[in-house]
């Protein structure tokens, strides 16, 4: 009779275990949804991320910030990916490729991994995650990516055949950024990935609460090993300073994108470690090139002229790096002699300009995403371009409307940045400048025809060499124009609870939780 109790009272734990379970997405608004970190099981690994910003999304297809890219990261994964220590891609998903002719790109996929819905991932699952992505009907906000692509052909399980319509150099580069990623067929059919994301990384999803926090545990049947860690919390904290604070008092264990006016505070710390290596994110302030008033070249030209970046890159303490190169040290690409093409800084050229042309009659909007380092070049320039006779007015957003509000034109000036996630220069280029992607990722509605065919050279020859040239035209030449002017070159950096370990942060920003550990 004890045996039978015994054996009821065990059914019993488990069934309210199971009921227990935080395998369900918590309904966005639901009360009690959203207060702090959930406590991880008793000997539980976890590691909680804080950010200023909640992600837009979670499908690769219909995201393009870095926000998202984060939470995306660890639960997606690309066919190729580059080696933030040799800087060369290599095949992640994929097994090897090679390339038949000058259009046709065979690649071999790894055996035997599975979707975190258990179904198969495959060269089906690949034709589907591309096809998707480049279809118009998408609207994909990074379709370009894919943009050269012909045909995309599932020969069998583990081969896939890529035709290009061109030559197209910069092909494993593309397969290799976040966007890019493979999802599962299966889920996107039925469910909405932007809430409910589906793919083969080593965390899979478990709640999001808007505005407070995504929940991720770790997918225990990775194909690519045991997952240390058994649970990731992205936490929302609006206020960099009140995420410093939580990092002392251990409520969070990673920061990233670390402030320049906050840097030293932060190493002050004696329970956290700061990494900082060179990177290839760019920050510019650029034009709203559709409108009349900037394309005029003298306009352009004062603005320029006013702008001390020097003076703006002292602030940053070390975490920026001047150069007024669209494409920085790290990027395919770059040439050190762009480094001091631009226009040079003058204010009382920039003056004489503003006075000349009665510049200064008509107010700037000038938008700025609401996170530090935008509102910092914000207020700086603001006062910069004031005391060149402008008169300026910042309008801050929230960072997914201020998405929405750049992709759609609805301001003068504004401040963009790249992470430069492929670190080739093409895909910098091509999304962000040429009039193809106009309205889409071109959020300077910048077009300009003879730019438009050096970007096109550049990717159109799979010749590394002519590659390189291309995009040192392309870059002087919007040096020369004024297209854009280039803030600073940002440093990566980290800061972690010395209890994380394993955490390497890759040039482009990027991160995997894989292989870390807390002790």
């Amino acid at each position: 009779m004890k045996k039978h109790w015994l054996l009821l009272l065990t059914l019993i734990g488990v069934l309210i275990l199971g009921a227990c379970s935080g395998g369900s997405t918590i309904p966005e608004g639901e009360e009690g949804s959203g207060s702090g970190s959930e406590p991880a099981s008793e000997g539980a690994k976890e590691v909680i991320y804080a950010s200023t910003s909640d992600a837009v999304g979670l499908s690769p297809t219909m995201t393009n910030d870095s926000v998202s890219s984060n939470v995306m990261t660890q639960i997606y994964e690309n066919l190729f990916e580059r080696n933030p220590e040799t800087m060369e891609l290599e095949p992640k998903l994929a097994e090897s490729y090679e390339n038949t002719d000058d259009l046709t790109w065979v690649i071999k996929l790894k055996e035997g991994i599975t979707f975190q819905d258990g179904t198969p991932f495959n060269a089906e699952a690949v034709k589907y995650s591309f096809d998707k992505l480049r279809d118009p009907a998408t609207g994909a906000p990074r379709a370009s990516l894919l943009e050269p692509i012909d045909t995309v052909t599932a020969v069998d399980e583990t081969t896939v055949e890529i035709k290009t319509k061109y030559p197209y150099g910069p092909l494993l580069a593309a397969l290799s950024h976040s966007n890019a990623a493979i999802i599962s067929p299966t889920a996107d059919e039925k469910q909405d990935l932007m809430q409910n994301p589906v793919g083969t990384g080593p965390f899979k999803f478990v709640s999001w609460a808007t505005g407070d926090q995504i929940v991720l545990e770790k997918n225990a049947d990775y194909w690519d090993g045991e997952v240390a860690l058994d649970k990731v919390t992205f936490r929302v904290v609006p206020e960099t300073s009140t995420a410093i604070s939580m990092l002392q008092t251990g409520e969070v264990n990673f920061l990233d994108a670390l402030p320049p006016e906050q840097i030293s505070r932060i190493e002050g710390l004696k329970n956290v470690e700061v990494a900082k290596q060179e990177g290839t994110p760019v920050y510019y302030l650029t034009f709203n090139h559709s409108k009349e008033r900037n394309q005029d070249p003298a306009f352009r030209k004062a603005v320029a002229q006013a702008v001390d970046r020097d003076a703006f890159v002292e602030k940053l303490n070390g975490l920026g790096v001047r150069s007024d190169s669209v494409l920085g040290p790290k990027v395919f690409g770059y040439n050190e002699s762009a480094d001091n093409a631009g226009t040079a800084y003058d204010p009382e050229a920039a003056k004489k300009l503003v006075e000349e042309n009665g510049f200064g009659d008509e107010p700037i909007k000038l938008l700025a995403a609401n996170r530090d380092n935008f509102v910092l070049m914000a207020e700086i320039v603001q006062a910069q371009l004031t005391d060149a006779g402008f008169k300026v007015e910042i309008e801050m957003m929230e960072w997914a409307t201020f998405l929405d509000t750049a992709r759609a034109g609805e301001y003068d000036m504004t401040f963009l940045s790249w992470s430069n996630v492929t670190s080739d220069g093409s895909e910098m280029f091509y999304p962000n400048f040429h009039s193809d992607n106009v309205g889409n990722s071109n959020r300077a509605q910048y077009s300009d025809p003879e730019f438009d065919k050096l970007v096109e050279a550049s990717r159109t020859t799979i010749d590394q060499d002519e590659r390189e040239q291309y995009l040192n035209e392309a870059n002087m030449y919007m040096l020369e124009n004024d297209v854009a002017i280039v803030m600073y070159h940002g440093l990566v950096t980290s800061a972690t609870d010395k209890s994380v370990k394993g955490l390497k942060v890759d040039p482009n920003g990027q991160w995997s939780l894989k292989d870390v550990t807390r002790e």
